[in-house]
């Protein structure tokens, strides 16, 4: 490709609204152009590195027996109602209404599309084990799309759907599409780590993601430093090794902490540490008013509440409710003679002599002990895990590293084709429910991830199976004929071997094609100079290099192919 017949609008300045590097970097590079939040038109040079992923991934999902094929994204709410994800799903559905008036969404995702088409035309066990997937555009409403296409509300993703007769032969293709996904993270050149995780909306009896670990990731990935365990932060189980609270107790009392809304404002007030105060969460539990109570310094991990209720849906109750249900505002609340039911998690049995809201706005309640002023409903594992806490497989400490998840697997099991009737005759010919799993790369995360992973101060450095060309051909005095003549010699001789090759046949200064060969991110530089052609040699440049290195013209591909090949092999 030459330069000057592409289109790549580089920028020199990063953009007010970019808050990491690789949106940073993906802006000034002229791969994508923000249209509206979290929306993004992909401009050619990042369609390129779109696609390639998406070649790896394809390759690898076939490789593995999936079959591709292509489903509308504009899907009918009958559907999701079949399934009974319609009122449960969230905002972060899209739901649109047609001519007729008529419900549909903007698919996040295609169980109840992908099971409709499955149960039309699969009645028998003879036709399984199938995984069909698909590449596509999808849409989330996030309440706060930030960070370009790390969290995007429109996005490339690839999902995959596998049906089988029973558990054991469900947990088989789960397997490969495990392996699958280490193959297609290997190949772009990724640093992972696969954790167990919580299956969220999608639901299903157990999930695994594959993370990205860079220090500019959302998510947090639990390990132990004593075994192989690893999770989401939503998933990493704490150990109820807590010893309860046995000292003497203080007599309760009313303390007035006016305008006091967060835990470190009442300790303040109240001259205490933080880890002395019980904080107290209402939360809507599929309709119904809980409170949960954690330690001051914990927060509650709304996945652990879901599971421990068995909910659909649980989320923050509003203002409104909070009061209602307390009598206070959310800063003031409190066990101590709560009307709603109220639980607790483990840690706070070794608290004593703690404070609590006294569900009178602005006043606190200290020297509370649980058993003495008031007792729970149960108590249960209802927080984050934090650095330090037991690991619950071999008793050693937990740690936490950032990541970005790039890819989630589920075993759905029967959730979507008992709902959903969808049926197949075993070799008993008996109806059975097929057994499902679920699986997903989200794409355009997955060329964000690598530049977050990959670059330095100039740019980008792209892993060689994602750049977008491999080599650049860089001509630095565009009116000296013998100079344009090697460059064009190498660009065809590069192509004529099948190398992808962009040839900067801008007259532009040398530092402009320079600070954007580095920008872009392209693994191989050649640059063609007049005074070191004078001399029969050109210089070779890894991305990664601090210095270029100068070789003989002649007989030049070779030396730059063997150049290419040394930089992929070190990836």
């Amino acid at each position: 490709m030459r330069y000057s017949k592409f289109f790549i609008p580089t920028l020199r300045e990063v953009p007010a609204d970019a808050e990491v590097v690789s949106h940073q970097l993906m802006a000034r590079a002229g791969m994508i152009k923000k249209l509206a939040s979290g929306i993004y038109s992909y401009l050619p040079l990042g369609l390129i590195v779109i696609k390639k992923v998406e070649q790896i991934v394809r390759e690898c999902m076939n490789e593995a027996g999936a079959i591709e094929l292509t489903m509308p994204s504009i899907q009918p709410a009958e559907l999701w109602e079949e399934s009974g994800r319609w009122d449960f799903y969230g905002k972060e559905l899209l739901r649109i209404k047609d001519r007729h008036n008529r419900d549909f969404c903007y698919g996040p995702t295609h169980e109840e599309v992908i099971t409709d088409i499955v149960k039309s035309y699969i009645t028998s066990y003879k036709a399984l084990p199938i995984n069909l997937y698909q590449i596509q555009t999808k849409f989330r409403d996030e309440v706060r799309p930030r960070f370009g296409l790390m969290r995007g509300r429109e996005f490339v993703m690839k999902d995959a759907y596998s049906f089988d007769v029973d558990d054991a032969a469900a947990n088989i293709s789960y397997q490969k599409m495990y392996d699958a996904y280490c193959k297609v993270f290997e190949r772009c050149g990724l640093k992972y780590k696969t954790v167990e995780a919580d299956s969220g909306a999608i639901g299903g009896s157990f999930s695994h993601e594959f993370m990205v670990l860079a220090d500019t990731g959302e998510d947090f990935v639990i390990s132990c430093d004593s075994c192989d365990y690893s999770a989401n932060v939503e998933k990493a189980p704490l150990k109820n090794d807590h010893v309860a609270f046995s000292g003497e107790m203080k007599a309760i009392e009313d303390v007035e902490t006016p305008n006091a809304k967060t835990v470190s404002e009442v300790a303040k007030i109240l001259n205490i540490p933080e880890g002395d105060i019980l904080k107290t969460m209402v939360l809507d539990v599929d309709g119904k008013l809980v409170a949960i109570c954690v330690k001051g310094t914990h927060d509650v991990n709304l996945a652990k509440v879901k599971n421990y209720f068995g909910a659909s849906v649980v989320d923050l109750a509003g203002a409104g409710e909070v009061f209602d249900s307390m009598g206070s505002p959310a800063g003031s609340c409190g066990p101590v003679g709560a009307k709603i039911p109220v639980y607790g998690d483990f840690a706070i049995t070794a608290m004593g002599n703690f404070s609590v809201g006294a569900n009178v706005k602005g006043v606190h309640k200290i020297n509370v002990n649980l058993g003495r002023d008031f007792e729970f409903e149960d108590m249960g594992d209802f927080r984050n895990a934090e650095i330090g806490d037991t690991c619950t497989a071999c008793g050693g400490k937990y740690q936490i590293t950032k990541g970005i998840e790039v890819g989630h697997i589920f075993k759905l099991g029967t959730k979507y084709s008992e709902s959903m009737n969808a049926m197949f005759l075993d070799n008993n010919g008996k109806r059975k429910p097929f057994i499902m799993g679920c699986y997903g790369i989200g794409v355009t995360r997955v060329v964000a991830s690598a530049i977050e992973q990959n670059h330095d101060e100039s740019g980008i450095i792209w892993p060689v199976e994602l750049a977008p060309f491999k080599i650049s051909v860089l001509p630095l005095a565009m009116k000296d004929k013998d100079v344009v003549d090697a460059a064009e010699k190498i660009y065809m001789d590069l192509i004529d071997k099948g190398i992808e090759v962009l040839l900067d046949d801008r007259d532009e200064r040398a530092g402009v094609k320079f600070k954007d060969a580095e920008l872009t991110g392209i693994p191989l530089r050649v640059v063609i100079g007049k005074k070191t052609l004078a001399e029969g040699k050109i210089e070779l440049r890894a991305r990664t290099e601090s210095e270029a290195t100068e070789i003989s013209f002649d007989g030049c591909i070779d030396t730059i192919v063997q150049k290419l090949e040394e930089i992929a092999s070190k990836a």
